[in-house]
């Protein structure tokens, strides 16, 4: 998996400002890998628990033979995919549901979570796939992508994602779409610290599940 909106956190007695560590951790750190921005924030903060919003991107490519340039960051695929019916699809999944279907395991805290949009954008060669919940079950994401995708190929109708929801089997769903085109987009939170970096989530939701 890529990410392209992770954040972390840094518990320190130094007194830099952020910029300067922002600054200075690019400095140290490898090519792949750099700091787009970097706050005060209170010091029992979590970044993983404390999160109130989460979205993934899954990356498809279509091409009738291999793109060895592309298939380090997306699934490439070999088209046409029904757009059409992969929309259909993905209009079924948003809402507060038990997504045990969508999980190779069980996972701490159950099986239901809260899936806000589910959404297919066209993108120059393929496609881009947009989740956005309060938390997801491990592979989640790309278990939902793998079923989408066999819908876009014909293999199975919209109706089974219905399905898959009305009657939750772990691992009844898929195949699982590879790590490769899955990128954690961004995390949003309410502290008012991050005020002007997002725009919070409601308050009236449990949001604190662990995210995979």
């Amino acid at each position: 998996m890529h990410a392209t909106g992770q954040v972390a956190a840094l518990s320190t007695d130094a007194t830099l400002p952020p910029d300067r560590w922002q600054h200075g951790l690019n400095h140290f750190l490898p090519a792949a890998v750099a700091v787009q921005d970097a706050r005060l924030v209170p010091p029992d903060f979590d970044p993983r628990r404390d999160a109130c919003a989460r979205r993934y991107d899954y990356h498809l490519r279509l091409a009738p033979v291999r793109q060895p340039l592309w298939e380090a960051g997306a699934w490439v695929i070999r088209g046409p995919l029904d757009a059409a019916k992969m929309a259909q699809a993905l209009a079924l999944l948003p809402g507060r549901r038990d997504f045990a279907s969508f999980a190779a395991q069980p996972a701490t805290g159950g099986s239901t979570r809260r899936l806000t949009a589910a959404r297919l954008r066209a993108r120059p060669g393929g496609w881009r796939l947009e989740f956005e919940g309060d938390a997801f079950l491990p592979h989640q994401v790309r278990r939902m992508t793998g079923q989408i995708v066999e819908i876009g190929r014909g293999r199975a109708e919209p109706e089974r994602v219905a399905a898959l929801l009305r009657r939750p089997v772990f691992g009844s769903a898929g195949p699982t779409a590879p790590a490769r085109g899955l990128y954690l987009a961004g995390v949003r939170y309410t502290l008012a610290e991050l005020a002007d970096w997002n725009d919070g989530c409601d308050d009236d939701e449990d949001t604190r599940h662990p995210s995979r």
